[in-house]
């Protein structure tokens, strides 16, 4: 099957929760509405930024669908779930039920429990996964900083190149520019490579990135746009500049937390996606005063992402 490669700003989501940590799916056409408003071209789902581990399969199936719903009308816009990676039979069953919702891909991340040995001990975890759609395309996503699986992704696209032939490339959550180019080379740019790291997507975009997803886009995409323009015409001092923006805003991310400032900054911009669940560390309300008057100094309004206008006309 043929495998597009992808391009633009694809925001990692927030899953959204109520104030007792349900799930709140009605939240998300509004939230999709918002993308779409700041010219996000997909959403990758049920990832780290979306809770995936933190849900159950039957929870995780819900925000798929939920997605699926909202976006069905629009083919342009790309929803990619992630399916996990522990218990391969569960992986199956949610890459069954991403296409029978229309889902454009799914995408798996190495066991993390029960490791593979080898890097072809991985590629077979990806083919049994893969085999289950082979009319979706399939990406693996690399991020040893939580899976502590850190094969190089050229050893794996070696291994499974020509045995599954729905695999459409890699989601890249590493810092190894090595690596990566080494992959966006391989059989002349054959697999799509999708650039996770958003603090130095300005060192990607130098190697030929032309398609990222960031849990930043959601509430900055502007910014990323913005730098992402700048690099193509050869502005780099503009380019650098943004960058340094985007590491400034991400600085706050470690400062008050972790992956849970994420949703505060979601609050800033008018989306209340609620509390990460445990064991993920949330902001008191002292701390969140605190933040929020960093984020001004940040002059964040400038680059945020904007709630999109109502015609009430």
């Amino acid at each position: 099957m043929t495998m597009q490669h992808l391009e633009g700003l694809i925001a990692a989501p927030f899953t959204p929760m109520k104030a007792d940590g349900s799930l709140n799916p009605d939240l998300i056409p509004a939230y999709y509405e918002m993308l779409k408003a700041n010219q996000v071209t997909g959403a990758f789902i049920c990832g780290s930024t979306g809770e995936g581990v933190s849900m159950t399969t039957k929870e995780k199936m819900s925000v798929a669908s939920a997605w699926a719903a909202t976006t069905r009308h629009d083919k342009d816009f790309k929803v990619i779930t992630l399916l996990g990676g522990t218990s391969l039979e569960d992986c199956r069953e949610l890459a069954l039920h991403a296409r029978d919702q229309g889902l454009y891909a799914v995408a798996f991340t190495a066991p993390f429990y029960f490791k593979p040995a080898d890097v072809n001990m991985l590629a077979r975890a990806c083919e049994y996964v893969a085999a289950a759609v082979p009319d979706m395309p399939f990406y693996y996503y690399h991020i040893p900083v939580l899976t502590g699986v850190g094969f190089p992704m050229i050893d794996l696209l070696k291994a499974i190149d020509g045995r599954i032939g729905n695999f459409a490339g890699v989601k890249y959550t590493h810092e190894d520019f090595m690596d990566f180019l080494s992959c966006m080379s391989f059989r002349n740019g054959h697999y799509d490579m999708l650039w996770g790291r958003d603090e130095n997507m300005l060192s990607a975009l130098v190697l030929g990135a032309r398609g990222a997803v960031g849990s930043t886009f959601n509430y900055a995409a502007p910014l990323y746009r913005a730098l992402i323009q700048a690099f193509d015409q050869g502005k780099l001092e503009t380019a650098r500049r943004l960058q340094q923006q985007s590491i400034d805003m991400i600085r706050l991310l470690g400062k008050y937390g972790g992956i849970a400032t994420g949703k505060a900054y979601m609050k800033l911009i008018g989306i209340n996606c609620g509390e990460f669940r445990l064991p993920v560390k949330n902001m008191t309300a002292d701390d969140f005063t605190r933040f929020r008057k960093e984020v001004e100094q940040l002059n964040f309004s400038s680059f945020s992402s904007r709630l999109p206008v109502i015609d009430k006309a």
